[in-house]
C-alpha cells in the first residue's frame, strides 16, 4: 500500500511539472529592462553580430535541435513582415555549441531560446520554445518605430 501511495505522489508531481513546463513553452515573456546592458554582455553581443542602434532577434539553435527549424521560419516571417518599418529588426542565429560563452552569459538552459533586444542592447523579451508568429511580431513592432 505504501508503494502505491508513493507512486501516486510521484505521478502527480511529474504531471504538475510537465504542465508547468508546457504552459511556458513558446510564450513571449516580458523582461523588465534594468538599464543599459552590462559592459561584458554588450561586448559579447557585439562580437556575435548584435549591433546597437537596431532591434535584434537573437536565437540559439543547434544542428541536432529539431524545433529550431520552426523558430527559423517564425523569426524569418516576423522579420520580413517588419522589414518596411522605420527601424526594421535584424536576425542573428547562434549555434549554442559554437558560442557557449554568450549562451551562458544570457542564461540559455534549453533550445530553442530566442531573445529580443532593443536598439540599446537591452533584453526586452525571452522565449523558450517555438514562439507564435503573431506574438513575436507584437513584441517586435513597438521597437521598430
Amino acid at each position: 500500500m505504501t508503494e502505491l501511495i508513493i507512486l501516486l505522489v510521484v505521478l502527480v508531481a511529474a504531471l504538475a511539472v510537465g504542465l508547468f513546463v508546457r504552459a511556458r513553452a513558446g510564450k513571449v515573456r516580458d523582461v523588465r529592462p534594468d538599464g543599459a546592458a552590462p559592459a561584458r554582455r554588450a561586448e559579447l553581443l557585439t562580437e556575435v553580430g548584435v549591433a546597437p542602434g537596431v532591434p535584434t532577434v537573437l536565437h540559439f539553435s543547434a544542428d541536432w535541435c529539431g524545433p529550431c527549424a520552426a523558430v527559423r521560419r517564425v523569426v524569418g516571417s516576423a522579420i520580413a513582415d517588419l522589414s518596411t518599418s522605420a527601424s526594421p529588426p535584424v536576425e542573428v542565429e547562434l549555434d549554442i555549441d559554437r558560442h557557449p560563452v554568450i549562451a551562458k552569459e544570457l542564461g540559455v538552459l534549453s533550445l530553442p531560446t530566442t531573445f529580443i533586444f532593443d536598439a540599446d542592447l537591452t533584453e526586452r523579451f525571452r522565449i523558450s520554445g517555438v514562439p507564435a508568429a503573431n506574438d513575436l511580431r507584437s513584441a517586435l513592432a513597438p521597437l521598430t518605430v
